[in-house]
């Protein structure tokens, strides 16, 4: 009787096994629909799929700068800043938002735009510097993991027109874009280009985690009409661009990058000089 027993526990927990250890398309998430809240089971395929292309190309810059082949983990990482733009208004398009969307997302940007830019740094010329050099590269990885649970947890509250700290695909164009023009250059070898390169690793992973507000450009509309001199400019900048890709965008972020805080020192000026003319 009791081996009976025995051998029917068994045959429950046998049927059991396949949904408690190896379950099979189960991510149930709350949705709201018409009003309520829903359970829907599985994920959106469109814009994971974009967000999944953007991971490969951030783990594709890290093994590209293992085989020293850094121009091209440079551009993989710029390519990532496209797919990562692109699967946000994939998804607002389809109406495909999810929490697990987001939190992807937000993985899927601590590889790409966090540990690959910073490995890449690191092999390409912070060696030489010893553990100075991979201590400035875990600094910005911290920076970036800090920026994002920051930027999660603000979303809703904070201002659309601006964020709080250098956006980490930014920060991440700096540092890929110096790669690639110094590198071309061939100046690895050089002590204050090295010097230079840690430096602004540091503080770009400072401006991450600062409060310094950089304008987000959310509120540009792309839907409506505009003037046919726009299109003429739009040519020019793609123009500029593609005449020295690295330098140039090397210069374009890192003027990105140095505008919020000089904003800031602008309004703190203009507050004090409001203030003065108060008193």
């Amino acid at each position: 009787m009791s081996q009976e027993k025995d051998n029917s526990v068994a045959d429950d927990t046998e049927d059991q096994l396949p949904q408690t250890i190896l379950p099979i398309d189960e991510h149930v998430e709350e949705v709201a629909e018409n009003g309520r809240k829903v359970r829907r089971k599985g994920v959106y395929l469109l814009p994971n799929l974009f967000t999944t292309t953007a991971l490969f190309c951030g783990f594709y810059a890290i093994v590209s700068s293992m085989n020293q082949m850094f121009e091209q983990a440079a551009i993989a990482i710029f390519v990532a800043m496209i797919f990562d733009g692109l699967d946000g208004r994939v998804a607002r398009m389809t109406n495909t938002q999810s929490a697990f969307g987001a939190e992807y997302d937000s993985l899927s940007d601590m590889v790409a735009f966090g540990a690959a830019p910073a490995l890449v740094c690191f092999n390409w010329n912070l060696t030489s510097l010893g553990k100075v050099g991979w201590m400035v590269s875990f600094i910005y990885v911290a920076c970036v993991a800090l920026r994002l649970a920051r930027f999660n947890t603000q979303i809703e509250t904070a201002d659309k027109r601006y964020f709080t700290g250098l956006p980490c695909p930014s920060a991440a164009a700096v540092v890929a874009a110096m790669v690639w023009a110094l590198s071309l250059a061939d100046l690895a070898s050089n002590g204050l280009v090295t010097i230079f390169t840690a430096g602004v690793m540091a503080l770009t992973g400072i401006l991450m985690v600062s409060n310094v507000r950089y304008h987000s450009f959310k509120d540009l509309e792309f839907k409506g009409r505009v003037p046919f001199v726009a299109i003429i400019a739009i040519v020019l900048v793609f123009a500029v661009v593609f005449t020295n890709p690295p330098w140039v965008l090397m210069v374009v972020f890192l003027l990105y990058a140095a505008s919020g805080p000089v904003l800031a020192v602008w309004r703190f000026k203009q507050k004090r000089v409001a203030a003065a003319q108060g008193k």
